[in-house]
């Protein structure tokens, strides 16, 4: 199990227990984390499970595919540190990943 903490607009925190191998969505959506909304259900096709992702976790979670950077590229909130959650898989590599849930998600 990795560690993965959600921060809310509201500065909020949700930490929890991520299966390794599943993606930062999927424990989003198991553990009942407002915010991740997960319309197309992982499949890289909505962005609405959009994350900012701690800038000391980057080279951790890898670059965006070419289908992850043409989703996120007509998000009007991208960031130099915008993921789809569905997108990164988990993996001890990422024990303690803080990713932030955009205002514009709730």
């Amino acid at each position: 199990m990795t560690k993965i903490t959600y921060i809310h607009a509201d500065g909020t925190e949700q930490t929890v227990d991520a299966e390794d191998g599943e993606s930062v969505m999927e424990a989003a959506m198991q553990n009942d984390i407002e915010g991740i909304l997960a319309e197309c259900g992982g499949a890289c096709a909505c962005a609405t499970c959009h994350v900012y992702v701690d800038e000391a976790f980057m080279d951790k979670v890898g670059t965006p595919s070419d289908m992850e950077e043409s989703m996120l590229e007509f998000n009007d909130y991208r960031q130099d540190n915008s993921r789809l959650s569905c997108q990164i898989k988990v993996s001890p590599a990422l024990e303690g990943l803080k990713v932030v849930i955009p205002e514009s998600q709730y």
